[in-house]
């Protein structure tokens, strides 16, 4: 079925080439000269890429979900260990699929990258946001060269139907969290949720895992970014949820993957994608180790700490922006 699903993909850049044809003779002959107009092949080539995309999570999906259920069933550590394997199988075949259907519809990715990358490495993977095509992107990128990107989520969405035992059954890491509110009811509570999410992920101690983080929280747009950022192209990064990940898992964590993701035709929709108007998405990729000084402190509770590390994120996010610059062929401001 995968197979087919990839043969049946080969028809998109097909589409994407398709002139108008004419009868001449009692035979269909192409007109030279007169391509066809492209909001005409724009919506049958997303049309069919969508439903390509849903057939292959369909495909993905249920083997997934049927061992996911398994997991959950036999509580043994060394088989729930193999299980994840598998799942992390499925997931990494899903993702080369899309993935494939991003190459057939033309869709060109220029990066640059500094440093080697392991498969079998422990890192916190960093970006900007601009739409939802950043996802199909670092899935693309980064798929099967580290390991499987994860997402910190909540700790109440693990009861979303069937997403929540999917995202389970992945390792997602889940994170418990109180409001201001809650911690001020209840000052006994205060640091709980971070122990809580350190015993979460105890388990990555034997299991490599990138962890993703959009720093800036929300994907950029021209009306956020009118609200005082202080920088040309980015949005100002929220350090907490960074921290909170180091405090989580820091002494797991062999480096940050900083990658930085442009547009050159502009922020694209998912529709975008599909339909070949996104020729070329530029990214620049480089690691960077952890300080040391970051790794133990509590950015809630100590204001130097939480300065500090304020000022680390904002001095990478000064370089993000002038990589922006660079990635959009602007000369940066001296």
């Amino acid at each position: 079925m995968i197979r087919l699903i990839e043969a049946v993909s080969q028809l998109l850049p097909a589409l994407a080439s398709l002139e108008p044809f004419s009868l001449e003779g009692g035979r269909a002959r192409r007109k030279s000269g007169l391509p066809m107009p492209r909001a005409l092949i724009e919506f049958p080539l997303a049309a069919l890429a969508l439903v390509l995309v849903a057939l292959n999570t369909l495909v993905h999906a249920t083997p997934l979900l049927l061992l996911a259920l398994v997991k959950a069933l036999v509580p043994h550590a060394g088989f729930r260990r193999r299980i994840s394997a598998w799942l992390i199988l499925l997931a990494e075949s899903w993702i080369a699929v899309n993935s494939k259907m991003i190459d057939a519809v033309d869709t060109r990715l220029v990066v640059e990258e500094r440093d080697p990358l392991r498969r079998d490495g422990w890192y916190l993977v960093l970006s900007n946001h601009q739409s939802w095509v950043d996802i199909p992107v670092l899935q693309k990128l980064f798929n099967r060269r580290i390991p499987f990107l994860k997402f910190f989520l909540k700790n109440e969405l693990i009861w979303v139907p069937v997403l929540g035992l999917a995202w389970w059954a992945l390792d997602f890491p889940f994170m418990k969290r109180y409001s201001r509110q809650v911690l001020e009811k209840h000052p006994e509570l205060r640091g709980k949720d971070i122990e809580a999410t350190r015993r979460a992920c105890e388990k990555y101690r034997e299991l490599p895992v990138s962890v993703m983080n959009f720093v800036e929280g929300t994907r950029f747009t021209v009306e956020k970014h009118s609200q005082g950022s202080p920088y040309a192209r980015l949005l100002p990064p929220r350090a907490g949820g960074v921290a909170f990940v180091l405090d989580a898992m820091g002494d797991m964590l062999d480096a940050v993957v900083d990658v930085t993701l442009h547009y050159p035709g502009g922020k694209p929709t998912i529709y975008d994608l599909f339909s070949g108007r996104i020729r070329e998405v530029r990214a620049h990729v480089r690691t960077i180790p952890i300080p040391a000084e970051f790794l133990g402190g509590s950015y809630e509770n100590d204001p130097v700490f939480r300065e500090r590390f304020q000022a680390w994120i904002n001095g990478l996010w000064a370089e993000k922006d002038a990589r922006l610059a660079q990635l959009s062929g602007v000369r940066a401001p001296q």
